[in-house]
């Protein structure tokens, strides 16, 4: 699976199959989370990987009941080190960047489990000093998220997105990013003018109706740009 097909296939899961997760599987995300970018090249990301039931039950206890956390096969819980990227970076440091870097990795970390045909959710209400006291967590770290992994046991909706159009602005705010005039119809179509976010997903929806698979989203990519 390309990464295309990775972020176009992701969704969050809150109900999953009772069958266990291979630890060489949890290694894989973990091992690719840390290739993640950070200021600095800080690292300052931990990860607690819990699979006991009475821990996971405490951990879904303290994410505002939210159950699936327990009934998730593995839930790994990212930190981030406050003193380390603090003493690189002071106050910035312990304001912004240990947010994104850890963002970062946890992003990663997701579509690696697309890619191995696990599920996840992201999961960042709880209640952080009732966390830290079930880990055992010293001081400087400080619980970021809980990410559930597992084999799905349902079929998510798909949620909608803004498109890129509204929210994109080309050498200053307020000047339309316009691209498109990459994506029009052929002389044979009839003109159509829409988001490039929905015509891409409409050709995509298309495309699986004819070919009952999901494309390479490559080839899909170059399909409908005609390049």
């Amino acid at each position: 699976m390309n990464l295309f097909d990775c972020v176009t296939s992701r969704k969050s899961v809150r109900k999953f199959q009772k069958k266990e997760v291979d630890d060489k599987l949890i290694g894989v995300m973990l091992h690719m989370a840390t290739q993640a970018p950070s200021a600095g090249n800080t690292q300052e990301w931990q990860f607690i990987v819990v699979k006991n039931e009475e821990i996971k039950k405490k951990l879904a206890a303290v994410a505002l009941e939210q159950d699936f956390v327990a009934e998730a096969p593995v839930n790994i819980v990212v930190c981030a080190d406050m003193e380390k990227i603090g003493l690189r970076y002071g106050e910035r440091g312990i304001k912004l960047y240990f947010a994104q870097d850890t963002s970062n990795a946890i992003m990663i970390m997701l579509l690696t489990a697309t890619a191995l045909d696990l599920s996840s959710c992201w999961v960042g209400a709880f209640d952080e000093d009732k966390l830290k006291r079930i880990l055992g967590l010293p001081e400087n770290l400080k619980p970021v998220a809980i990410i559930s992994v597992g084999y799905a046991a349902e079929t998510p909706e798909v949620s909608g997105r803004i498109p890129f159009e509204n929210l994109t602005w080309t050498e200053k705010y307020g000047k339309k990013y316009d691209i498109s005039y990459l994506f029009q119809p052929g002389p044979k179509e009839e003109v159509e003018f829409k988001p490039v976010g929905n015509y891409i997903q409409d050709a995509l929806e298309k495309y699986k109706k004819k070919s009952k698979k999901m494309p390479d989203f490559l080839k899909f990519l170059k399909k409908i740009t005609k390049t």
